[in-house]
């Protein structure tokens, strides 16, 4: 029997989430509620679908490199996660997590790749702070998450109370247009195939990275049975 993966990145999302509603108050909170429910209903909470070719991109990394996804893939399938910044506690938390399980990760000759809108400088941040060893990437316009459809605009209201709370999408991403990714979490395996996809419109929520390893140990497995059968 199939155990399952141990919950510890939603225990923490809960945690934070406690600490938020704690922190702000009701009006600010039942906001950001009517905007996730608003993204829903636009039907916005889909992205690019499992079966399909993953769209490849270019991003640099913070060391300078440039991040090509079909080149990654040659190496082994990758996990994408597309957060929104910084700024997002529960952003922060998943990509910890995924950190926790880099080695299990690089056993099955996996890769993480993390995007996000922000400038170089904040992705620089957030790597270094929390001593993450896979990529972080600016997706600059967000133009990569374009192209897995999932970019969503956040309302006139919305803006008006993260800036309130000190977080401004112009300053963070470089520009105007206050888009973000829906957070999403893709694998995709070696021949580029989306084998999984995971978006919620819900930010508190997140697969955890545990399934994630799962399903990449599957992928490994699967490709040494068809290697001893060739």
């Amino acid at each position: 029997m199939t155990m399952k993966p141990v919950q510890i990145l939603q225990d923490a999302l809960d945690e934070a989430t406690l600490q938020m509603k704690n922190a702000l108050p009701t009006e600010v909170l039942e906001a950001f509620e009517i905007a996730i429910e608003q993204t829903r209903e636009a039907g916005l909470n889909k992205g690019v679908s499992v079966g399909t070719k993953a769209p490849d991109f270019t991003l640099a990394s913070m060391d300078g490199q440039q991040i090509t996804l079909s080149a990654e893939l040659e190496k082994g399938p990758v996990v994408l996660v597309f957060y929104r910044g910084v700024w997002c506690p529960f952003c922060n938390l998943e990509l910890r997590a995924y950190e926790q399980i880099f080695d299990e990760i690089a056993a099955v000759n996996g890769r993480v790749i993390a995007i996000s809108p922000q400038t170089a400088e904040y992705s620089s941040a957030i790597q270094e702070k929390h001593g993450l060893r896979f990529p972080v990437v600016s997706d600059v316009q967000n133009q990569t998450a374009k192209k897995y459809e999932l970019t969503s605009q956040m309302p006139e209201k919305l803006k008006q109370i993260y800036r309130s709370i000190e977080i401004s999408l112009d300053v963070f991403n470089g520009d105007d247009s206050w888009e973000l990714p829906l957070p999403a979490t893709y694998v995709i395996d070696r021949e580029g195939i989306i084998h999984f996809a995971s978006v919620d419109a819900d930010y508190k929520k997140r697969v955890e990275p545990g399934e994630v390893l799962r399903l990449l140990q599957a992928l490994q497995r699967d490709t040494w049975a068809r290697g001893n059968e060739s």
